[in-house]
């Protein structure tokens, strides 16, 4: 069945099935967001797709995004990520997500909570193009401010954003999208 898609979402097989079956879908739980958060980290700079086709070398690296487990990483888990050719072997990407699973433990709320809590209350307009999908709110910029204050890194508005339409927190789909649901 052919349907209409979001732009981006028709450009590769692997963006077929993220569009229809994930993004903009709402996500919870701390290790869920927590890979997440990662993921569009390590995305910045570079193209989704590539995130996508290495997305399950990156879950076998970071044993499964469970926070605890990477949060418990040492040195050699570092220099065994930065040999890896399955991921992004970006040292400071790397050494992120490992700050970024020891401040997640930190936030007392959870995690999800915490990312849930700058979701937009009040409904806007859905986009009519692309071009009307913004790149940043004032809720990713609160959140990454917040994120920033608890000790995250690789988290400023425009990936904060990334993540917020990635897990649901904002609908970005646009208006002849068949995943529109407003």
């Amino acid at each position: 069945m052919d349907r209409i898609r979001c732009a981006w979402g028709d450009s590769a097989p692997e963006y077929v099935a993220y569009h229809d079956e994930e993004w903009g879908t709402p996500l919870h739980g701390d290790d869920a967001l927590f890979e997440r958060l990662c993921l569009e980290a390590f995305q910045s700079g570079l193209s989704w797709i590539t995130i996508l086709r290495k997305r399950p070398a990156f879950r076998a690296a970071f044993a499964g995004f469970s926070i605890d487990a990477v949060a418990d990483f040492a040195a050699d888990d570092e220099a065994r990520l930065l040999a890896d050719a399955g991921i992004v072997r970006n040292r400071a990407k790397v050494a992120a997500a490992i700050g970024n699973a020891r401040a997640a433990q930190r936030v007392p709320e959870g995690l999800s909570a915490l990312l849930w809590s700058f979701a937009p209350t009040v409904s806007r307009s859905r986009p009519a193009t692309l071009a009307d999908v913004p790149a940043t709110s004032p809720e990713s910029t609160a959140m990454a401010r917040e994120l920033k204050r608890r000790g995250f890194v690789f988290v400023g508005p425009t990936t904060a954003y990334a993540l917020m339409q990635a897990t649901g927190m904002v609908d970005d789909h646009v208006a002849t999208c068949f995943r529109a649901t407003w």
